[in-house]
């Protein structure tokens, strides 16, 4: 009787035990679970420390890195468009009086201050222009072309294309003040975006307002303006602008793709200049090909490409010809694709738009093994150079004059002239095209 009383409370204490029990999952699920547990990495002392730090420190937000903020897009470079703003400095620009211009959002604003312009620093002749521009509600502005330092009168000292929705002659958003009345239909200083495209060729003027023809003017006195600063006005109001961009038109080009015509190799030249497939292909050097033709005041631009990391040349200008003695004695833009610990910021032998010797690059734009397109302003004594449409270059000769720029501050004119920098020189160029400035 009591053992089979023990053997029957055995019985439930068993059942019991297996009603508690999780069922095993099937081999396959075990197996995924333990590859599973020795994927997960254990975590080290070291990792569990910098998890208490990072608790500890404000995590900041990431900083837009220059080469995608305003970029522009590979068929704007290989069609000539410049940046004439960066979206995050005034890089380029001087103001004419005490406006609070600024750069926020990466557009330039201003509200406050005397009526007044912010002018780029070098001129420009024929072109087209677009930018975006925001103007508050009976706000007040304009764009300036062909400008001087100091306007006094918008019918003789530049064209100022008006913007605003109400004016007291009639010059409303679209005008060119003083010469050209426009009725845009419609109320552009809203608080609204707009886009506004210039084109100046020669005496030929069309503007557009969002992409659409608002103003066709041809000014035909003799005293037309050919060249000149562009400027933004803070008149009334708040004003905003963005992607301010630039692309010469009329251009003469200096290179035919076939032949070397209108090019010489300096005496005593080391380095071999030949036509291959539309470029000019540079090897070994040292040694020069200069231009026959001389220029002074020019927008120039042309493409390079190294075809080895880190190659060495430049384009040299308002140089004297080149002798076997003396090969180049000019200004040069520097062609030199290295950094310094892999940061852009930091050009290796000054970086490519440098003026060599002179100030270097902001920025290395450009890459070893792929075309660039370098953009040179000689304007007086002050010079820019943009590379793919980034600008690297605001640069003023103060020096006292010389003929020789190595030396000092030349303002006469002289020839382009090629770089072969060393026996390791591979480069080619091409679309060299040239526009000199009245």
């Amino acid at each position: 009787m009591l053992k089979s009383y023990l053997l029957t409370l055995l019985l439930l204490v068993s059942l019991i035990g297996c009603q508690k029990q999780e069922a095993s999952p099937p081999a396959e699920k075990q197996h995924q679970v333990k590859q599973e547990e020795k994927s997960k990495p254990a975590k080290s002392a070291e990792k569990s420390k910098l998890e208490k730090q990072s608790k500890k420190t404000p995590k900041t937000a990431p900083v837009a890195p220059v080469e995608y903020i305003n970029r522009l897009t590979e068929q704007q470079i290989t069609e000539g468009w410049i940046n004439l703003f960066d979206a995050q400095s005034l890089f380029g620009w001087q103001p004419q009086n005490e406006v609070n211009w600024s750069v926020q959002d990466h557009q330039i604003t201003a509200n406050q201050g005397p009526i007044g312009l912010l002018l780029t620093k070098v001129r420009f002749a024929d072109f087209e222009l677009a930018l975006d521009y925001k103007l508050s509600k009976g706000g007040n502005s304009g764009i300036f072309i062909r400008c001087a330092k100091n306007p006094s009168d918008p019918k003789v000292d530049c064209y100022e294309i008006n913007l605003a929705d109400k004016h007291p002659e009639g010059f409303l958003t679209g005008s060119f003040v003083g010469l050209h009345q426009f009725e845009p239909g419609k109320p552009t200083a809203d608080g609204n975006w707009h886009q506004l495209k210039i084109t100046a060729d020669k005496n030929s003027f069309t503007v557009l307002i969002d992409g659409k023809i608002s103003t066709q003017f041809k000014d035909e006195r003799k005293n037309w303006l050919r060249s000149g600063l562009i400027g933004l006005q803070k008149n009334a109001g708040e004003i905003s602008f963005r992607n301010i961009r630039l692309k010469p038109i009329n251009q003469t080009e200096l290179f035919n793709g076939k032949d070397l015509t209108g090019w010489r190799e300096v005496p005593g030249s080391k380095s071999k200049f030949e036509v291959v497939e539309e470029t000019i292909h540079v090897t070994n050097g040292a040694g020069f090909l200069e231009t026959e033709k001389t220029f002074d005041n020019f927008m120039l631009q042309f493409q390079a490409k190294t075809h080895a990391a880190e190659l060495n040349s430049g384009l040299f200008f308002r140089a004297i010809q080149g002798t076997e003695k003396a090969p180049s004695n000019g200004y040069e833009v520097q062609i030199h694709n290295g950094t310094k610990e892999g940061d852009r910021n930091k050009p290796n032998n000054a970086g490519t738009g440098a003026i060599f010797r002179r100030v270097n690059a902001k920025r290395v734009v450009s890459s070893d093994n792929k075309w660039c397109t370098i953009t040179l302003i000689a304007d007086g004594p002050h010079i820019s150079t943009w590379v793919d449409g980034y600008q690297v270059v605001d640069w003023e000769d103060t020096r006292k004059p010389n003929e020789n720029p190595r030396k000092g501050k030349r303002l006469e004119a002289g020839h382009l002239s090629l770089q072969g920098h060393d026996p390791t020189t591979d480069l080619s160029f091409k679309n060299f095209k040239i526009l000199q400035l009245p």
